[in-house]
């Protein structure tokens, strides 16, 4: 065996095989493939078949797979239902302006008397001054009162009846009925009111009226006054 001294060269040896050479770089190589393909659990690449089926991306399907499309025709975008009930929701809503007469857009009067079996029967008119079609439906108020403005008597019953909707065009009257027996004959107490003030139905702000009807009861038997709901006219 050589012996080897420090600072001798070692002889090295050689070969002159070319397979030899070719066979070692391509195991390297592979090694080094091999720790590339690795994952974190240290496992090698082999392909792992996952769970499920893959959906096609043309939106022919619903997320669910039912083979509904929401996808419009044109560009796939979805298109969420339109509920019917939505749009008539839109043009009927509480949103909708009203149609009910103001007190500001009515003048009241009474009409003339039209005396039958012991009754007084008055009209009390309701006309429409605005520029716009409205509607009245109900009862209105009313109360006798003198030039000061203190009310004579109590506020008059309601006369059963059925109320309608009575629509009005600009310049266009409502009327209701105000009934009382004769004083002469009733035997009640009168005063001989200034004004007769009215509330139009569904309204607070009262309008006054001319009295020109004369007496009319304000206490004792059969010093009821009636008012009847609102219809269609002048009441002439």
């Amino acid at each position: 065996m050589a012996t080897f001294r420090h600072g001798d060269e070692v002889p090295v040896r050689r070969t002159s095989c070319p397979a030899h050479w070719a066979a070692v770089v391509a195991g390297i190589a592979l090694l080094g493939t091999l720790s590339a393909c690795g994952t974190d659990s240290g496992t090698g690449g082999t392909p792992q078949k996952l769970p499920g089926t893959a959906q096609p991306a043309s939106g022919d399907t619903t997320p669910d797979g039912s083979g509904t499309s929401t996808a419009s025709a044109g560009g796939g975008r979805t298109s969420a239902p339109v509920s019917g009930s939505a749009s008539a929701t839109a043009s009927t809503g509480s949103g909708a302006a009203s149609t009910r007469c103001h007190t500001s857009e009515l003048r009241a009067s009474v009409g003339a008397n039209d005396p039958g079996a012991g009754q007084e029967n008055f009209p009390v008119v309701l006309t429409n001054t605005s520029h716009r079609t409205c509607t009245l439906r109900g009862y209105p108020g009313a109360a006798f009162v003198d030039a000061s403005g203190k009310q004579l008597g109590p506020d008059p019953k309601r006369s059963p009846g059925s109320p309608t909707t009575v629509v009005l065009a600009p310049g266009q009257s409502a009327w209701a009925g105000l009934t009382f027996s004769n004083p002469e004959i009733s035997g009640a107490h009168t005063a001989t009111p200034a004004s007769l003030v009215v509330t139009p139905p569904d309204e607070r702000d009262p309008l006054k009226a001319v009295w020109k009807g004369g007496e009319v009861p304000v206490s004792g038997n059969s010093s009821s006054v009636s008012l009847t709901v609102v219809r269609a006219g002048s009441g002439a």
